[in-house]
């Protein structure tokens, strides 16, 4: 699986991966947004609802395809979002990820773990006008 770390850990992805929080899709989403990683064919679509005052991330969803990492990721990551603000998650970087998933990625796994975390990052620009594209790519 190309990680290190604690057994507890690779449960916890384990887990994520098998029974995934927050799976399937959000009705009115306030933004959409699809990502990929072409390197391992991992996909992820993420639903985000803000709150009224367009600041709190009130919920999240995804659905897509992929390793155990990039799917235990985007679970972790859509139970982390929800309260957070949309200038916090534009402040998480790989090292957040990383943490989140409590183990060591090696480095042909770090685009697969920070899949989801790009794609709600890039949607939430792109909803606010900052950014211009139709897809999130780790190839860039």
């Amino acid at each position: 699986m190309g990680i290190g770390g604690s057994d507890m850990y690779r449960q916890q992805i384990l887990d994520h991966y098998k029974n995934p929080r927050n799976y399937g899709e959000i009705e009115e989403p306030t933004f959409t947004h699809v990502g990929e990683n072409p390197m391992c064919g991992d996909e992820i679509r993420m639903d985000v609802v803000l709150d009224d005052d367009e600041e709190t991330i009130e919920r999240v969803a995804f659905r897509g395809d992929g390793c155990a990492i990039s799917q235990a990721s985007a679970s972790m990551l859509s139970e982390k979002l929800a309260g957070m603000t949309v200038e916090e998650l534009d402040a998480m970087d790989r090292d957040d990820v990383t943490e989140m998933l409590g183990v060591d990625i090696s480095p042909m796994r770090v685009k697969c773990a920070v899949l989801a975390e790009k794609v709600a990052q890039d949607g939430a620009d792109i909803y606010f006008g900052e950014k211009d594209l139709d897809r999130t790519s780790t190839e860039d």
